[in-house]
């Protein structure tokens, strides 16, 4: 009797372990976000377990029908469509059900989007903070991304194409013109990863239109992970920053120069010359 958390891959099919394939074998049963993709991935590799739905929408119910299934002496896994169950997917109320139940719960470490966007985003990998999806509605977004700015931890994000410029051009607002990463359609046959500064991103899907699966990835408030901006120049950036964030002229400056490691005398020296007059 054991509740398995069983990663999955986030793309590619070879990314499953050896261990998880066993386990999926040897349990009585396999919950699943989404029977029919589960069921995919299964017939891939010659499993044939019953399956059970498991998704946010029956979550709480489920958990307790589980956990008694559970009690009786079967074991279950616990699979999300991709990556490791819990992270933004479902799994938590089942994991505090069995534990209060001393059932024992066994992780199966593998894939998971967040990691695999953090270690080839180019930010520092020392220190990071998983902030889920941000709100959908823009003024809880705003706040919640507030209550990050002075986090100097690399902030890691999922979102969703059709609202991924909007947040960025919040970011940018409130973080300023940061070092950024965006991971697209991770281990799958289009990833792609785009980085830049904050205001890059907001021009790329100005021009592009953004598809796929998105793992967004922001530096932190340390200076230390604000590398100095190389392209484009320092007058387009600041327009841009002026357009796509709603920034004043000043402050664009002040952003774009920060981003480069610039002074705003050194930046704009005609515009310094002008304040001291």
């Amino acid at each position: 009797m054991a509740l398995y958390l069983v990663s999955t891959p986030i793309g590619n099919l070879e990314d499953i372990t050896l261990r998880a394939l066993r386990v999926l074998k040897e349990v009585n049963l396999i919950a699943c976000e989404d029977t029919r993709h589960t069921r995919r991935l299964l017939d891939h590799f010659g499993i044939n377990k019953p399956t059970i739905s498991y998704h946010e929408h029956n979550e709480q119910a489920r958990a307790d029908e589980l956990v008694q299934r559970l009690l009786a002496g079967e074991s279950i896994a616990i699979v999300s469509d991709a990556g490791t169950p819990g992270i933004s997917d479902p799994a938590y109320r089942i994991v505090t059900a069995a534990i209060e139940q001393d059932i024992t719960v066994v992780p199966i470490p593998g894939a998971v989007a967040l990691v695999t966007a953090l270690t080839a985003s180019g930010l520092s990998t020392d220190s990071f903070l998983f902030a889920g999806f941000p709100p959908h509605k823009k003024m809880a977004r705003q706040a919640k991304l507030e209550e990050l700015s002075g986090q100097r931890a690399t902030l890691v994000f999922y979102e969703a194409p059709h609202r991924i410029r909007e947040t960025l051009v919040d970011a940018l607002e409130i973080f300023g013109d940061r070092q950024a990463a965006i991971a697209r359609e991770l281990t799958k046959l289009h990833e792609q990863f785009i980085r830049g500064n904050l205001s890059a991103l907001v021009a790329h899907f100005d021009a592009h239109e953004p598809r796929g699966e998105i793992v967004l990835v922001i530096a932190g408030s340390g200076d230390d992970n604000l590398p100095p901006v190389t392209s484009g120049s320092i007058t387009e950036q600041v327009e841009l920053l002026m357009s796509a964030a709603g920034l004043s002229r000043n402050d664009a400056i002040k952003q774009a120069a920060k981003s480069r490691g610039l002074s705003k005398r050194d930046a704009y020296p005609n515009d310094a010359e002008r304040e001291r007059k």
